[in-house]
């Protein structure tokens, strides 16, 4: 165990007041803690798990290393997180500083703890509690005092659907007031195939966009702690997804033309207004944006009931950021996360990647989020169920198959195989 996991609350507290005696930090910067910094020169090695931010990664570095000039930060971007990662911590080469997808294979790291404990830092009282929570959650056991924070959220992400505000005023609908139950969802699809207009832009030429509307309705429909009742053999599949499979077969109903596209194609045919909406989360944003930079995009929470309160936002922790629980340079390491969690960097991050602050104040990168602002404010969010299923089981096939043949049953009774032969060789 590392010193920091060591420390009283007392110690802690004296620690962080020789920081601020010594250092200038930042009005929006966020403490985590580990400020001072030796005066040799230390290298990090900083592994970066999302390609399409390495960029923006590669920028705040290099300023913290202006900052900081003996630290050196090694950026080491993965293709393949899951296997490089794994393959590190077997050789006993772990990486200082890490950003890994906050999904199940974090979780199952995390369970074997590998990662540091941030549970009793005090950046956690400035984040978001639900995605605090959905972060927590992830750990991979049944065990509840075991779900520590082993990492903090960093950017956010939401699943429901995209909109094209301009198709949707001249069909007389309101783009800043979208639905909040499934029968006024689907009402407004009825509304846009009366208009002669393709109401849903499909993708199921590539399975795992299938797996989107899925998490949508599953955010509402699921309660997050079934999933620890699944692992116990509680419940099954079937009990699980068969309202929120059917909903998808329905929404998949309405879509007109081609359904059996890409995700390329189909959302190069959305930027250039073919439909009214898109069912994928808010990752896609940048996708089409970059098709056609003057799109007037909208984005919602897709409704799985007719209980309006009751609605729940999917939403990932798309990006965790987290250090290894034995880094040689725990202060060094600890100072670049703190660097990371500051306001600036958080928010310059979410206005590169159409991503969602972890923080209290909520700050959304592109304005086509903040029609689910409420939901963040509420903490009425919900992970990917997806999250939960491991990455061996071919979910977006299942679902594929599910929504071409409409056959429910097929789906739940393929998971709940594939999901007993996993069990059977899995001891936790």
């Amino acid at each position: 165990m590392d010193m920091d996991k060591r420390r009283s609350p007392g110690r802690f507290a004296r620690h962080v007041l020789q920081c601020v005696a010594t250092l200038v930090v930042a009005a929006t910067g966020l403490s985590v803690g580990g400020c001072g910094v030796s005066g040799a020169q230390v290298t990090l090695d900083f592994f970066q798990f999302k390609s399409e931010a390495a960029d923006q990664f590669k920028k705040m570095t290099r300023e913290f290393e202006r900052e900081n000039p003996n630290i050196h930060v090694n950026i080491n971007n993965s293709a393949n997180a899951q296997t490089d990662l794994r393959t590190r911590f077997v050789k006993d080469r772990a990486p200082d500083v890490i950003t890994f997808n906050g999904d199940i294979s974090f979780g199952m790291f995390a369970a074997s703890g590998i990662f540091h404990d941030f549970t009793d830092e005090p950046v956690v009282d400035q984040l978001n509690p639900g995605m605090v929570k959905i972060a927590r959650n992830l750990v991979q056991t049944t065990d509840s005092a075991k779900k520590r924070l082993y990492g903090l959220p960093y950017a956010g992400n939401a699943s429901g659907y995209i909109y094209n505000k301009e198709i949707w005023r001249k069909a007389g609908v309101d783009p800043e007031n979208p639905p909040k139950t499934w029968t006024e969802f689907t009402a407004m699809l009825d509304r846009f195939k009366a208009a002669g207009i393709n109401p849903v832009q499909a993708t199921l030429a590539d399975a795992w966009t299938t797996q989107a509307p899925l998490a949508s309705f599953a955010g509402t429909l699921v309660p997050e702690s079934k999933y620890d009742e699944l692992k116990k053999g509680r419940t099954d599949f079937k009990t699980l997804w068969t309202q929120a499979a059917q909903r998808e077969i329905d929404l998949y109903k309405y879509g007109e033309g081609d359904k059996g596209v890409t995700y390329q194609q189909g959302t190069q045919n959305f930027a250039k207004g073919t439909s009214a909406i898109i069912p994928l989360g808010t990752y896609a944003i940048p996708q089409i944006t970059m098709v056609n930079p003057k799109a007037d995009l909208g984005f919602a929470q897709l409704p799985a009931t007719d209980d309006a309160k009751g609605q729940i936002l999917t939403a990932g922790d798309d990006v965790m950021l987290t250090m290894s629980a034995n880094t040689k340079h725990p202060k060094e390491a600890m100072r670049f996360i703190d660097f990371l969690m500051q306001k600036k960097q958080l928010n310059l991050y979410a206005d590169a990647q159409s991503a969602i602050t972890p923080l209290k104040d909520t700050y959304f990168g592109n304005k086509a989020l903040t029609t689910v602002r409420p939901f963040f404010k509420s903490n009425r969010v919900a992970d990917f169920c997806d999250h939960y299923i491991p990455s061996s089981i071919n979910i977006g096939g299942y679902l594929q198959g599910m929504v071409n043949s409409g056959d429910v049953n097929a789906f739940t009774g393929n998971m709940q195989a594939e999901w007993d032969k996993v069990r059977a060789r899995t001891f936790e």
